[in-house]
C-alpha cells in the first residue's frame, strides 16, 4: 500500500451548535476553514484536497479562494458519513478526515498518520492519532483508551482511566485526523447508530462497537480544533505565532 493515493477530505458546515458559522470566522485575513485547506496542501504526502460541505456560503469562499471542493448532500449526522458519501470515486486510497475546524492542523502530524496507515495498512482499517493533554482536561475532548499494540479499546468524554491507583497526570485525546481505508468508510456508511456512540456523542464509536479495527499511536502537538468562543479567541493569538503561517 506504499503507492496508494491519499486524498484528504475537509467536513465542513456552517450550523455548529456551540458556534454556528465558525468555518467562516475570520481568521488572520483568511477564513478559518481555508486555513485548514491550505495547511493540510503543506504536507507533500497529500496528493489532493477538498472540502466537502453542502452550504452554499461555504462553496462561495472555497470558488474566492481557489479551493477544491465536493458538494454534499445535507442530511448527514457527522462528519464521517459525509465524507463516506464521496469516497467511492477516489478508489482504493487513503482518506484523511481533516476537520474543517482546525485551522492550526499540522503538515508534520499529517505526514506521521500517513506513514503509519501505510505501514500497519493490513491490520488498521482506521487510524486516530492521539495527542498528550491533561488528564484533568474537559469533557469537550474524546480521550483514548488502547492496547500495547496501538489497537483502540475504547474511547470516552468521561475522564477515564480512573485515578483509583495511580495518579494519572497526562491521557491521549482524539486528534482532529482520521485515517481511513476507503473501504473502511464504505462499511461505516452502512453501519446504524449504535448504543455508546449515542451516549457518548463520539461517531467512530459505531466503528469500535462494530468490531472494526482502529489503531492510534502518540503524538506530542498544540493544535486545537476551535469548538468554542474561547478557541476562536485563542485562535487568533496562536495564529500569528504560528511558524506554518508565512508558509501560504
Amino acid at each position: 500500500m506504499k503507492n496508494a493515493s491519499v486524498i484528504a477530505l475537509i467536513p465542513t458546515r456552517l450550523e455548529s451548535k456551540r458556534l454556528p458559522g465558525k468555518p467562516l470566522l475570520d481568521l488572520d485575513g483568511l477564513p478559518l476553514v481555508i486555513h485548514t485547506y491550505r495547511r493540510t496542501l503543506l504536507s507533500k504526502k497529500i496528493n489532493k484536497a477538498f472540502i466537502c460541505t453542502h452550504n452554499e456560503e461555504i462553496i462561495e469562499i472555497c470558488k474566492k479562494y481557489n479551493a477544491n471542493f465536493i458538494k454534499t448532500k445535507d442530511h448527514f449526522k457527522n462528519g464521517t458519513e459525509r465524507i463516506a458519501s464521496v469516497s467511492k470515486r477516489f478508489g482504493d486510497s487513503l482518506i484523511l478526515d481533516i476537520q474543517g475546524d482546525d485551522p492550526l492542523v499540522s503538515p508534520k502530524l499529517i505526514n506521521k498518520i500517513i506513514d503509519y496507515h501505510k505501514k500497519n495498512f493490513e491490520k488498521a482499517e482506521i487510524v486516530i492519532p492521539g495527542i498528550k493533554a491533561a488528564y484533568n482536561s474537559p469533557d469537550s475532548i474524546v480521550r483514548i483508551i488502547a492496547a500495547k499494540d496501538g489497537k483502540i479499546l475504547y474511547m470516552s468524554r468521561s475522564k477515564i482511566p480512573n485515578n483509583y491507583n495511580k495518579k494519572i497526570i497526562y491521557i491521549d485525546k482524539h486528534a482532529s485526523i482520521i485515517s481511513f481505508k476507503q473501504t473502511s468508510l464504505s462499511k461505516y456508511s452502512k453501519l446504524k447508530k449504535t448504543y455508546y456512540e449515542t451516549i457518548e456523542d463520539i461517531e467512530l464509536l459505531r466503528a469500535l462497537e462494530n468490531n472494526m479495527s482502529l489503531y492510534t499511536f502518540s503524538y506530542s502537538d498544540n493544535a486545537f480544533s476551535v469548538d468554542l468562543y474561547d478557541d476562536y479567541l485563542k485562535a487568533k493569538i496562536v495564529i500569528t505565532k504560528d511558524h506554518y503561517r508565512d508558509k501560504y
